[in-house]
């Protein structure tokens, strides 16, 4: 599972990447948690990404639970562009491997059904 998350930041970015670190962190301390990055886009200065990746998207639901999650990344994640932000991982390569991928668990609505 990834998980991205945009923020729009103002000219100071000092106390949102305090913000951040500190989400990054508790997020860090939860199961199934594989890793964190905290990203500033070059050509788009107050564009910032907070991007996540987890074993699985329960793994990711049930650190929402947390209570440092909730004390910490919760508010900065509500300030994120309101966009979708979670997302199957279909396709990997780690350096040096060969591309791996999956089917995910996504299944579309049949035609007609909702």
């Amino acid at each position: 599972m990834l998980v991205v998350n945009r923020f729009r930041v103002g000219t100071d970015p000092g106390e949102f990447t305090e913000r951040a670190h500190a989400a990054l962190r508790a997020l860090g301390a939860c199961a199934g948690f594989l890793s964190g990055r905290l990203g500033r886009a070059p050509d788009d200065p107050e564009l910032w990404a907070l991007a996540t990746e987890w074993k699985s998207v329960g793994a990711y639901r049930r650190a929402l639970s947390n209570f440092d999650v909730k004390m910490y990344a919760t508010p900065l994640l509500a300030q994120s562009i309101e966009e979708p932000s979670a997302y199957e991982v279909l396709a990997s390569l780690a350096p040096g491997g060969e591309l791996t991928v999956a089917e995910g668990d996504w299944v579309p609505v049949e035609e007609g059904r909702r």
